[in-house]
């Protein structure tokens, strides 16, 4: 079954949720995983593309936006079908994907936005109504 965590960020910086994001996109892919980090929009996406180019000058982290190569080791997507099995989805999206049976493990990444907040403990029951049992991680 997948297994689902909830990074739990200190502060309410979206832009934590972006660096954490690379954190884990370069972990999963060291570690032989192929990694799908799903944006909640372009804009987010295009954040995170750029970021992932200067996110660690000793070694470059391969990636491509879902549209440009879905093959990638690190693919920047939104709802998109996985092009092959993907062992780590990193949620940086409102909701649930509905992709999940794809990934061997999830990662949604809150932070302490007022809003992102709520829409992570719907996020949370929702997962459990779907059989999975989310444990929350505090970073």
């Amino acid at each position: 079954m997948t297994r689902v965590e909830f990074y739990v960020l200190p502060d309410a910086e979206p832009a934590s949720r972006l660096r954490v994001a690379c954190q884990l996109a370069a972990k999963g892919w060291q570690h032989g995983m192929r990694v799908f980090v799903r944006c909640e929009n372009d804009a987010q996406r295009d954040a995170l593309d750029d970021l992932l180019w200067h996110f660690r000058a000793e070694r470059f982290i391969p990636h491509d936006r879902f549209i440009d190569d879905p093959q990638s080791p690190v693919v920047l997507g939104g709802d998109e079908v996985p092009a092959q099995p993907q062992g780590l989805l990193v949620n940086l999206a409102p909701t649930l994907s509905t992709h999940l049976d794809q990934f061997s493990r999830v990662i949604e990444i809150v932070n302490q936005e007022p809003e992102r907040l709520a829409l992570s403990r719907d996020n949370f029951r929702q997962y459990r109504r779907h059989g999975y049992d989310p444990k929350r991680v505090e970073l």
